[in-house]
Order: C-alpha cells, then structure tokens, then sequence
C-alpha cells in the first residue's frame, strides 16, 4: 500500500512546497503527522495533494468534534481503509488532545479554508473548536480524552503539554491571529474566555511546598486539583518536563495579571533550585547486546548542558524514575531497560525558560 505525501514536506531546510509525491512505507509513524503538517507553507495548500489530505482529516474526524490520536492523516487510504475509518466516527471515547490530536487537525483545516474558501472545511474546523470548549471542565482544565467518564484519561492534562497546546490554539484564536481570523466574533469571545479559565487552572494547580509555589504535576486531579497518578511509571510529582512549557505560555500572555507574575516568578525560582549539574548522557552496547544509556558525572573541564529530571518528590524535590511497577527508584539504572530507554527521564526546557524570562522581565519594566 502506497503512502503519499509532498516530498520536500521531510526536508526542514525547504522555503518553499513542490507538488511531487513521495512514496513511504505501509507503517509511516504517526508521530510524523503533526511535524509535517506544521513545517507546510501556504503554497502547499493550494495544491491537489492539500485537498486530498484535508478530505482525510474529515474522514478521521468522529461525531464529538474532535479527532483520534496515533494516525498518520496523510496516508493514502484503500477503500478498506475509509471503511474503517467511517465505521469508527461514533467511537466517541477515541476523540482526545493527547499527541497534538485535534489541535494539529483543527490548525490544518482553518490553513486550508483560508487558501480554498471550500465551507466544508471551515465547517469541520468550527466543529473542532466547539469540541474543545465542550470537553473543557467547568474548572478550566481539560482531560486527555473526553467523553470518556473514568481512569486517568479524565484528569487534568498537561502531560506532553496537552492542555497547554490547546491554550496557545485558545489564545491564538481569541486574538484573530493567522490563520484563525476568519472565525466569527462570537467563537473568538468564547476562546478568549475558555483560555482566562484554562489559565485560572493554571495558577490553582501550581502545587506548594511549605507554602511555597513551585510548579506543576504532569497531571491533576479534575475534582480537587491535586497532583494525581496516571500509568504505573507516572506518579504525583513535580514536572521537569511539563512545567516548562506551561511557564512559557504563561509569559505568552499580554498584560499579565499579578498573579501570574508571582505564578512565574516562582516557577523559574523552582527550575533554578533543581538544575541538574554535571550529569550527561553516555550510550552503551549492554550485555545482552542492546543499544542502552546511563548518566554519567562530566569530565573535569568539560561543558555540560544542565539537566532537569521529568519527576521530582513533592515533598523535597528528589528526582525519581519509575518502571511499570510503580515503584520510585532514584538512580536511573535501577529501572528496567525498555522504561529507560521508552521515556523521556531528563530535558533540558528549563533553559528555554531561562531565555524567555530574561526577556519577558525587561518587557514587564518598561
């Protein structure tokens, strides 16, 4: 089965979309789906091939508004496959946030309407928004998936920057920023409200030690906003993953509330208490022949970048790591080798926060 797509859509360098098509393997990665669709120009979307993947997104999108996770869109699709795909739209508990799903596809729709005028697209985008106000809580947060009504899927998710993502889409929308400005006043009022939510959410859930603010758990409960559990591996803790992005958004904002600049001030205090110093990655062929890695301490002399773990204790910030058991260890190399090296366990986003929030405290002074 061949899978088509604009062929210069993988070189990250190209200025400017050709029309040739590219063949890929039957099992292209869904991950490449929301990295394509936003390296596309807006040449691109005057093309045919734009055509045929906005027709894809249309047939992925369920009944709910929003759209499914893990499916590269762009496939070209036998007749079985479209079958597939119309028979599982009323599969509603499918339709999610999570991976860029929804706000990678609602992005793409408005690109196309703006290039082609063509209302079913419009149409479909509007659908996708207004899924998003629905699946958002009356607290502000939105989970993973919705409707679905149990398991981890209904906390508050800013695990891989999920709500956060659908917050710079809320923010861009409200301000009739490209390629949104088509959308009619009223949607914009209504973003521009669900993202004053989201944020209040945001600084309801900035988790305190001894009274102090820090910064986020990956995920909160949707009840009492408390940092909370989702698989084995991902306990209640600090995030030195997600916060980051959070913060970012948060210095995003024009005319920043009070509250919001305590809110950040205290989250970058957090990432400095917790940089990782002189630690590096090192790969290593282990004993039965795997391709592996451990953090080893820097040479004497050598420049090493600084380092946050993605999970710190709630109570006195040690970096933990955890395998499909559950249980917190706190040296890397006491989890098993598919955890190790399946999951993220160190980043270094604080010094993108760092950057911005020389920037954003100069801005606030003038």
């Amino acid at each position: 089965m061949k899978r088509t797509i604009v062929a210069c859509l993988l070189a990250l360098s190209c200025t400017s979309m050709a029309t040739a098509q590219q063949t890929y393997r039957d099992k292209q990665s869904y991950k490449d789906w929301p990295k394509l669709a936003a390296k596309l120009d807006a040449d691109f979307f005057n093309t045919e091939e734009a055509l045929r993947i906005g027709d894809n997104i249309l047939l992925y999108q369920q009944t709910t508004g929003g759209w499914p996770k893990n499916i590269f869109i762009p496939a070209e699709l036998t007749e079985e496959e479209r079958q597939e795909a119309i028979g599982r739209k009323d599969d509603i508990n499918e339709s999610t946030i999570d991976n860029k799903a929804t706000t990678t596809e609602i992005t793409y729709l408005s690109r196309l309407y703006n290039a082609t005028g063509i209302e079913k697209y419009k149409d479909a985008a509007i659908q996708g928004i207004r899924y998003l106000f629905e699946a958002q809580y009356d607290n502000g947060g939105w989970p993973q998936f919705y409707p679905r009504s149990k398991g981890y899927y209904t906390h508050i998710t800013y695990n891989d920057d999920a709500m956060t993502n659908v917050l710079k889409q809320m923010r861009d929308i409200s301000k009739g920023k490209a390629p949104y400005a088509y959308l009619p006043e009223d949607i914009r009022h209504q973003a521009k409200e669900s993202m004053d939510k989201g944020v209040d959410c945001i600084l309801k859930t900035q988790v305190r030690q001894n009274g102090v603010l820090t910064v986020w758990c990956a995920q909160h409960d949707e009840h009492t906003l408390a940092p909370t559990k989702a698989r084995a591996y991902e306990l209640p803790s600090l995030s030195g993953q997600e916060s980051d992005d959070i913060v970012l958004f948060l210095m995003s904002l024009s005319k920043p509330s009070p509250e919001i600049i305590a809110s950040v001030d205290a989250a970058v205090a957090w990432f400095k208490k917790v940089q990782i110093n002189g630690l590096k990655r090192e790969t290593f062929t282990n004993a039965e022949g795997k391709k592996d890695y451990r953090m080893v301490p820097c040479r004497e002399g050598e420049k090493c970048t600084p380092l946050w773990a993605r999970f710190y204790t709630l109570e006195d910030n040690r970096p933990f790591f955890c395998d499909r058991d559950g249980i917190m260890h706190f040296d890397l190399s006491e989890i098993g080798h598919e955890r190790r090296n399946g999951y993220s366990w160190y980043n270094d986003g604080g010094l993108k926060v760092f950057k911005k929030y020389e920037e954003w405290k100069k801005k606030l002074k003038k």
